[in-house]
């Protein structure tokens, strides 16, 4: 084997689909008239689970370009599925709503629950509401009721330990 050309990588996927990747990679190679060769993880230096697709050193550049050359794949469209609509979890148009509206969303935001705070600042008579997906509601809700029936002091509990854990001090600098 030491008759064999020493190739370089010019591809390499450890996708599920890497064995559509790198024939689409090699056949595009091979029409732009390099000579291009597919590796599996049976070769030597190819990680476990990749694909490559090699060429020639001298064709390093020209691969390569070709390879860049290529429009990315269509992004996957996004997922529309009705469960994923925000909805209301709380709303207030009280003097504190913006306070309330905050805590709410740590309240979510660690148990992580995904959450947007929207509000009209421009007018003051639009309340301010925290939104969670719509398939996360009741369990927004229950994480929302078990923090009002813990009630402030473990809050703060939870904020001594958390700045105990993470090294903070209350001191500054």
């Amino acid at each position: 084997m030491a008759d064999e050309p020493e190739l370089v990588t010019v591809f390499r996927s450890a996708d599920s689909d890497a064995e559509d990747q790198a024939s689409a990679a090699r056949d595009l190679l091979i029409q732009g008239g390099l000579s291009a060769e597919t590796f599996d993880d049976s070769a030597p230096e190819v990680p476990e689970g990749a694909l490559e697709v090699r060429v020639p050193p001298e064709q390093q550049a020209e691969a390569e370009r070709l390879i860049d050359d290529q429009p990315a794949p269509p992004a996957e469209p996004p997922d529309l599925s009705p469960g994923l609509d925000m909805v209301p979890v709380f709303a207030s148009d009280a003097a504190e709503a913006e306070m309330l509206a905050t805590g709410i969303r740590s309240i979510l935001e660690a148990c992580d629950i995904p959450s947007v705070v929207t509000s009209g600042s421009m007018f003051p008579s639009l309340p301010y509401e925290v939104r969670v997906p719509k398939n996360r509601l009741e369990e927004a809700r229950r994480a929302i009721e078990e923090a009002q029936e813990a009630g402030p002091a473990a809050a703060e509990e939870a904020e001594r330990e958390s700045e105990t854990e993470s090294g903070g001090s209350e001191g500054g600098v």
